[in-house]
Formats: C-alpha cells, sequence, structure tokens
C-alpha cells in the first residue's frame, strides 16, 4: 500500500502587528526623509526671518546632514542595547520635540540646536525600517516590504518641495516642522501596535565600543561639515578645512584600532570583506551621489534660469515619482521572478540616460523640457534602489540585519554628500571657464558682438531711451546673456558628468550575490 504524501507546509504570512511595525518603520522613514527637502524649500524665507545671512543659513541644512550621518550607523547598537520599540518611539518623540524647537526659533543658534536634534533622531528612522522589512517578515514577502519601504523613502525627497514650498507660499515656513507633531503621534501608535517590548541592555550600553563610536562620530561630522564648506573656503586654502580634513583622519584611525580591539565595534566594516556586500556598498555610494546631484541641479536650473519658485520647482520634480504609482504593483513580482542584478543594471542605465537626456537643454528651457528625463530618472530609481535594498540585507546573516542596513543607509548619505561638494566645485569652475572662453570669442570689440549690441541698443531705442542709455542696457544685456550661456553650459557639462559616474557603477552590479528568478532570497 502506497505511503500517503503530505502537502508541503505552507510558509508563514506576516501578522497583522509584522505589517503594522513595516508600516510604522515606512512612516517614520518618510518623516525623516521628508524633513530634509521641505526645510530646504523654505530656507529663504527661514534665514529672512531669524535674521541668518546666506552663508550662515547654510548651516540649517548642514547642521541635520552631520547629525543624520553619525547616527544612521550607530543605529544597530542602539537598538540592541534598547530593543526597537523603546529605540523608534524614544526618537520619534525627540523627533516632534527638536521640530518644535525648530518652529518656534527665533534666532539661528535655536534652529541648529533644533535641527541637530532633527537630524540624530530622524537618522534612526531609515535604517530601522530597513531593519524592520529584514527581520518581522518572512523571505517570500520581503519584496512587498522592500518596494514599500524603498517607495517612502523615493517619495519623501519629491514631495517635500511640493509640500514645503505651499505652505511658505500660503501659510507659514514654521508649520514644515509643526506638520511633524501629528505624523509623530500616529507614528508612536503604530510602533506600540507593532512591536513588542524588549528589555534594556544596560549592560551592552556600558560595554559598548566607546573607542569606535568617538572615531566615527568624529570622522563623520567633521567630514561631513568640511564638505558642505569646502567650496565656500577654497578647500585647503583654508585652515577650517584643514583642521576638519585632520579630524577626519584621526576619527578613521580610532575607528580602524577599534575594529580590531573591540568584542563587538560598534560599526561592522568587516562586512565589506563580503564581496556581494561591498558591491552594493560602491553602487549605492555612486547612485546617491547621482541622485543628490539631480536633486540639487534641477531645481538650481528651473530658479536661476527659467525663473521658477520652489512649489513650481517642486512640481517638475515630483513627476519622478509618477512612475512609482505605476511600478510599484509589478515591483515585487519582478524582484522575485527576475534576477536582482538585471534590474539593477536596467535601472542604473535608466539613470544615465535619465541624465543624458537633460543635456538637451538651452537658456529658454522649461520644466516641461525636463519630463521624458524626469519619468526616467523615476523608472530608475526603482529598478536600481529596490534590488539593492533586498541585496543589501540578503547579503548577509539575518543577525548582522542591523549593521548591513546602517553602513548601507551612511553609503548612500556619504555619497550624496561627496557628490554634492565635488559638484559645487565642478559648477564654479566651468562656469567661469565658459564665461572666459564665451567673453573671449565674442567680445564687445568683435564684429559678431558689436552687430549683436546694435541690435539691442536698437530694441531699446524703439522703447523710447535715449541713445547713450540704450547703449549701456544694450551692453549690461550683452554681458548677461553671456553669463547665461555659461551657466547653461555648465549644467550641460555636469549632466553629463553625473550619466559618467553612473554608468560607472555598472560592472559592479555583475558583482552582486546572484538571485535566482522565482526562488526567495535568503542570507548566508
Amino acid at each position: 500500500m502506497a505511503e500517503s504524501v503530505l502537502p508541503p507546509a505552507l510558509p508563514r504570512n506576516a501578522s497583522h502587528a509584522d505589517w503594522i511595525a513595516v508600516g510604522a518603520g515606512a512612516l517614520g522613514a518618510l518623516m525623516a526623509t521628508l524633513d530634509i527637502s521641505i526645510t530646504n524649500s523654505a530656507l529663504p524665507q527661514i534665514q529672512g526671518q531669524i535674521g541668518a545671512t546666506g552663508s550662515e543659513g547654510t548651516w540649517i541644512s548642514t547642521a541635520y546632514l552631520m547629525a543624520e550621518i553619525v547616527m544612521i550607523p550607530l543605529t544597530a547598537w542602539l537598538t540592541r542595547v534598547f530593543g526597537l520599540r523603546t529605540f523608534l518611539i524614544g526618537n520619534a518623540l525627540l523627533f516632534v520635540f527638536f521640530s518644535m524647537v525648530c518652529g518656534f526659533a527665533d534666532n539661528l543658534t535655536q534652529m541648529i540646536i533644533g535641527r541637530l536634534g532633527q537630524g540624530f533622531a530622524g537618522g534612526a528612522m531609515i535604517p530601522t525600517a530597513h531593519v524592520l522589512v529584514a527581520t518581522r517578515l518572512p523571505r517570500h514577502q520581503m519584496p512587498i516590504g522592500t518596494t514599500v519601504f524603498g517607495l517612502t523613502v523615493l517619495l519623501g525627497p519629491l514631495l517635500g518641495p511640493v509640500i514645503g514650498g505651499w505652505l511658505t507660499e500660503s501659510i507659514d515656513w514654521r508649520w514644515c516642522f509643526f506638520l511633524n507633531l501629528p505624523v509623530c503621534a500616529l507614528l508612536v501608535v503604530m510602533l506600540v501596535s507593532g512591536l513588542p517590548a524588549v528589555r534594556t541592555q544596560w549592560s551592552s550600553f556600558f560595554k559598548a565600543d566607546w573607542l569606535g563610536i568617538a572615531g566615527l562620530t568624529l570622522a563623520l561630522s567633521a567630514l561631513t561639515v568640511a564638505l558642505e564648506e569646502g567650496q565656500r573656503e577654497r578647500w585647503f586654502e583654508s585652515s577650517l578645512i584643514v583642521g576638519l580634513s585632520g579630524a577626519t583622519v584621526l576619527g578613521a584611525v580610532l575607528l580602524g584600532i577599534a575594529q580590531f580591539t573591540a568584542k563587538e565595534p560598534v560599526v561592522r566594516l568587516r562586512l565589506l570583506a563580503n564581496r556581494h556586500f561591498a558591491a552594493v556598498i560602491g553602487i549605492v555610494f555612486l547612485t546617491g551621489a547621482g541622485l543628490y546631484g539631480v536633486a540639487y541641479l534641477l531645481p538650481q536650473f528651473l530658479s536661476g534660469v527659467a525663473g521658477y519658485n520652489a512649489q513650481q520647482s517642486g512640481a517638475v520634480m515630483l513627476m519622478s515619482g509618477l512612475p512609482a504609482f505605476l511600478v510599484v504593483p509589478l515591483l515585487p513580482r519582478l524582484l522575485s521572478r527576475y534576477d536582482a542584478r538585471l534590474l539593477v543594471v536596467i535601472g542604473i542605465a535608466a539613470l544615465s540616460l535619465s541624465c543624458y537626456l537633460a543635456t538637451g537643454i538651452t537658456a529658454q528651457s522649461a520644466g516641461h523640457d525636463f519630463t521624458r528625463s524626469q519619468l526616467l530618472l523615476g523608472v530608475g530609481q526603482l529598478l536600481a534602489m529596490m534590488p539593492l535594498n533586498q541585496l543589501s540585507m540578503s547579503s548577509v546573516p539575518q543577525h548582522q540585519a542591523g549593521d548591513a542596513a546602517g553602513l548601507f543607509n551612511m553609503a548612500r548619505n556619504l555619497g550624496g554628500s561627496v557628490g554634492l561638494a565635488l559638484l559645487g566645485t565642478f559648477l564654479d569652475r566651468r562656469t567661469a571657464t565658459h564665461d572666459d572662453v564665451l567673453r573671449e570669442s565674442v567680445t564687445a570689440a568683435s564684429a559678431t558682438g558689436q552687430a549683436h549690441i546694435a541690435s539691442l541698443q536698437e530694441m531699446f531705442v524703439s522703447r523710447h531711451l535715449d541713445a547713450a542709455t540704450a547703449h549701456l542696457q544694450a551692453l549690461t544685456s550683452f554681458a548677461e546673456q553671456i553669463r547665461l550661456q555659461a551657466v547653461v553650459m555648465t549644467y550641460i557639462d555636469t549632466f553629463q558628468a553625473l550619466a559618467l559616474t553612473l554608468l560607472i557603477c555598472m560592472p559592479l552590479a555583475f558583482q552582486l550575490r546572484k538571485a535566482l528568478p522565482g526562488a526567495p532570497v535568503t542570507g548566508h
């Protein structure tokens, strides 16, 4: 008599509490990413009301980024000490407290203190959301969780300029910070409902890798400030940048020593010895530089050349979020059916092509000229970053998911900081070069220059100006047209450089860990 064969057990599905926890993580990540771009869009109004100059006002953004990039790699250790629920609830409460400090600030000092606090609390939101997907969902449902998490991280920077521009223009810039109060209240309720309470491990706190923590804090904070201020201070011509560079090296040395002396290093840099994970980090660093670069360049072009305000620029950038609503329903199936390396390659190619399409701009270009490039950018972000999110978790054992998430998000932010620093230098130098070349080739003394000035003078005379005033106006207009053309040529060069930078990522994709189509992705 043949033995009966039992059907294979169905894989466990995530519970309601698991999905609430994942949703809470996604909401926290959305709030943290949104708060960067929403504040940047209101920066001119904030500076005016708190009495900050343009150079002082940059610290409103720098303070947040500096604190965030320090907190991100510390998150895994703090989670082990306090437990996810206690740690995230504490961060949510701190985030809303420091948001209120920013909202009620009436001077630069108060604003910087508030932004530092926001950065520390917000920096914990993104990697913990990453960890919640990896630890609360079974492998066959991870593509759905990865998609939800990634979508919030992508939409935050896109929605920020639109929301921030609307709040600033219609109500008051302070509501960019007050908006966090109801969001944090909902977040706390979800965290209490979705995560179990865990006892605090105070022994782990007191026995922590304090040498590594000191080195990490010193290195990342000094490096962030050096990158933010480098171009304004003319880099190593400034004693400030030399000092910050020395502090960065010292911090890196302390962190390196701690890797060999600490029983449990605060950041597990040994994970980079895994070539699959190292390839993920390399791609994320370079794509972070590219994506932050585009997010900086496009609003600058639209405001400086096309004359758009913050809300109009935000609406153009929001177009890159439209593919998300079309592709997201298909993305979990793509992640589970196709080789992740293929999706990453296609995504990187789309990002690079998006930057290349933007090189067709002219001095007359407006928002609609970026429609194709922005839509392609949205597709590229989804197809590149979503598989990378999943591969970063699947390339390491599950108990190291927190450390992997910290390194992943730190690499993206650090790539963005490095990219923006290099971008600022590139923009200034290429603009000066193009301006010099144009002025040499089309001077006021040349036949072409004199003909153009004469036509401009005639135009101003037709507006009932006397000959002397019309000539002066023509010379001024001629100089402004040369400057504008130099700026546009620089933007074209910069988009070309970003396209090439993104293409450099492509060979790294073949070093990623292969995930077989149709098979769940597992750690090892």
